[in-house]
């Protein structure tokens, strides 16, 4: 017996509503990324929609966005060395520290082009 070609793309519907809430901003998006890469290092799942609330993409959106832009050489590798260190740290570079004022340059450069990739694919909220 032949199945019908809607059968193959069955596609359940979700038990529940959950309620999906753009990002801020370009640095709430990259630390809400930076959370789920620790908790994939550590081994376990990042639960972004834990509190009732979901994202509009995925972790890994945020990932190619930011690689776009460095292929597309919009960022450079200081760009990434100082969103990684600062995301994983969970703290955004202070320009008040002798120490980070370039890397908050950097920061802010990179949070600029990123914001506008997100906000064209609506991860930010365009009020």
């Amino acid at each position: 017996m032949a199945r019908s070609r809607s059968s193959c793309h069955f596609i359940p519907p979700r038990l529940t509503e959950v309620a999906v809430l753009p990002f801020i901003d370009a640095e709430e998006a990259w630390f809400w990324f930076m959370h789920s890469q620790r908790a994939r290092a550590e081994g376990g799942q990042f639960r972004g929609a834990s509190g009732g609330t979901a994202r509009p993409c995925d972790p890994d959106d945020l990932y190619r966005a930011v690689m776009d832009l460095a292929r597309r050489r919009l960022i450079g590798r200081a760009h990434l060395k100082v969103l990684a260190h600062f995301g994983y740290n969970d703290c955004p570079p202070d320009p008040r520290i002798d120490n980070e004022v370039r890397a908050h340059s950097l920061w802010s450069e990179a949070l600029d082009r990123l914001t506008t990739v997100l906000k064209s694919k609506g991860i930010i909220d365009v009020r």
